[in-house]
């Protein structure tokens, strides 16, 4: 997504993710609204990890602001029965979709990563730099919180993905700033000269 064409790419994500809430989300809540929902939690969570991780990327991209959890739990109750307890996504689900964008916010922080990147190669360098900060911000809060968490060895995980996607953006903003345009080329290379060498790849 560039400037040239964030609007006709923002407008497909959110019909795709319309069509997924509708689909295959609305289904999820009327099978378990009523019941106790949070004991089946681990049959469901990476399904609503994943859903998380759009919903987020797609917000971000759009606003520039983080999805909030009652936000997104918000938009579920319209599709629950009004006479049970509807389906909610708790805490935990929230944050490691948030932190995934390889694992979710670790998930949320690699579609960062490589959207950062690509608005640098577009020469968007104050966008970038926004999304580093944005991205830094996550990775701060959180680690205040997850040390903190009950059955949070996959938040740890997350943790340590989000710090390598975090470190790939600052280097890239600050590879420009030293550097200038003719190291843009440079972005996402082997070349032993580029400043994303040395910080380990993230598996995608």
């Amino acid at each position: 997504m560039s400037k040239y064409n964030k609007v006709e790419v923002l407008e497909k994500a959110e019909k795709d993710l319309a069509a997924v809430t509708n689909q295959y989300v609305s289904r999820l809540v009327k099978e378990l609204q009523g019941t106790d929902f949070w004991k089946l939690r681990r049959a469901y969570s990476p399904g609503i990890q994943e859903y998380v991780e759009a919903a987020t990327f797609c917000s971000f991209c759009k606003s520039g602001t983080l999805l909030k959890l009652d936000e997104i739990n918000n938009t579920l109750l319209p599709l629950s029965d009004p006479s049970l307890q509807p389906l909610q996504i708790n805490i935990l689900d929230y944050l490691l979709g948030v932190l995934n964008i390889h694992l979710q916010l670790a998930d949320l922080t690699g579609e960062l990563m490589r959207l950062a990147i690509g608005r640098i190669s577009d020469g968007e360098l104050e966008f970038a730099e926004k999304i580093c900060s944005f991205a830094r911000d996550i990775y701060r809060e959180l680690t205040l919180v997850v040390p903190h968490m009950d059955d949070s060895s996959d938040m740890k995980t997350k943790m340590d993905v989000m710090l390598q996607s975090v470190m790939k953006i600052e280097n890239a903003c600050f590879g420009v700033h030293v550097r200038g345009s003719e190291y843009i080329p440079l972005l996402g290379s082997n070349d032993p000269n580029s400043f994303l060498v040395g910080i380990p790849d993230i598996e995608l």
